[in-house]
């Protein structure tokens, strides 16, 4: 049984390198556009950054996969077709990608380009996923955080594909490519934007009774003094129903599945990504380093425990979860 890939993000130049100086064996990233779902303002790269980034990670035995996993808006599908252009220009080991006219035109350039095909898909059944295989060559698939473990392992053995699941960073709640709910506040969704929340709808309020977070103006969390509150997103707010305010979608938490590494190992899973683009270089080393030293034990033979919890202080809420991986209510 091989070793797992480790898939970390890259931001921006300065996180690709401290993903790759703490042992990732691939880094993806986006350019610095709506073509790609992490569109934050300082971040992501231009085509002579990606270029670099490729020559020097295939000099230090790294890939680089380009995400281009937004879905192209009618009438503005030249944006998409360039960033494909401009990742294959570049020299990219792989495209991610979602939407069926951005895997056709890069098929269409260059025949034997890799793809691969983004969570953003949601493709989680053995008929969609060779529906992409047949149809564009996709060659690995990124599976929506949907899934238990013993359910991967089903899905692994009817698909001729690599598949790719999430262990580490934010959750969202909704299907994988399926949510508006930043648009309903800021007329900017992930899914064609490329943003959930943009900065510039984001604010902190800060008064003797403690921090309220609002996004386009509308109060999302409150936390009395002292306590920190997350980056304010709808999926993650408090409401107030019959008098009580909670969290209606889902409370602060973040994914955490070095536990289960093994278990996926065994399921088949080629690849493990950790989520956080938005992230500092700081957060992208150690935790990159983290699931290195854990992957490398388990190649050696070794139990991940001694790494399971080092991340623990970087969750949302201080609270880690093993999302879907474990569900108990089927």
């Amino acid at each position: 049984m091989g070793s797992i890939e480790l898939v970390c993000p890259a931001g921006s130049p300065a996180m690709l390198e401290a993903a790759v100086e703490a042992g990732a064996d691939s880094v993806y990233c986006g350019l610095r556009d709506e073509t790609n779902a992490r569109n934050f303002p300082g971040l992501n790269f231009d085509a002579g950054e990606l270029a670099q980034a490729v020559t020097d990670c295939h000099r230090r035995g790294a890939k680089v996969l380009v995400a281009i996993n937004t879905f192209a808006r009618a009438g503005d599908e030249a944006r998409w077709r360039r960033s494909a252009e401009t990742a294959l220009e570049a020299g990219a080991d792989a495209i991610i990608a979602a939407d069926l006219a951005v895997l056709a035109h890069v098929r269409a350039l260059s025949p034997t380009a890799r793809l691969h095909l983004s969570v953003q898909a949601a493709a989680n059944t053995p008929e969609a996923i060779a529906f992409y295989a047949e149809t564009f060559g996709v060659r690995r698939v990124v599976l929506p955080r949907v899934l238990s473990a013993q359910e991967i392992a089903r899905l692994v053995a009817d698909v001729a594909t690599e598949v790719e699941a999430f262990v580490f960073g934010g959750l969202c709640v909704m299907a994988e490519g399926r949510c508006a709910l930043s648009s309903y506040a800021t007329g900017q969704s992930p899914n064609l934007s490329g943003v959930c929340s943009p900065p510039e709808a984001v604010s902190f309020e800060r008064s003797a009774a403690g921090m309220t977070t609002r996004l386009a103006g509308l109060a999302l969390d409150h936390a009395p003094a002292g306590k920190t509150v997350g980056y304010p997103t709808l999926c993650k707010g408090r409401f107030a129903v019959e008098g009580e305010a909670s969290y209606l979608f889902e409370e602060p938490t973040s994914l955490n599945a070095m536990g289960l590494l093994a278990e996926l190992r065994a399921a088949g899973v080629h690849a493990v990504k950790i989520e956080g683009r938005q992230r500092g270089k700081a957060y992208v080393a150690r935790v990159t380093r983290a699931f290195r030293s854990a992957i490398d034990a388990l190649d050696r033979g070794e139990s991940t425990a001694p790494f399971e919890h080092l991340l623990t202080d970087l969750a949302e809420g201080g609270r880690e979860t093993a999302g879907a991986y474990n569900k108990r209510w089927r």
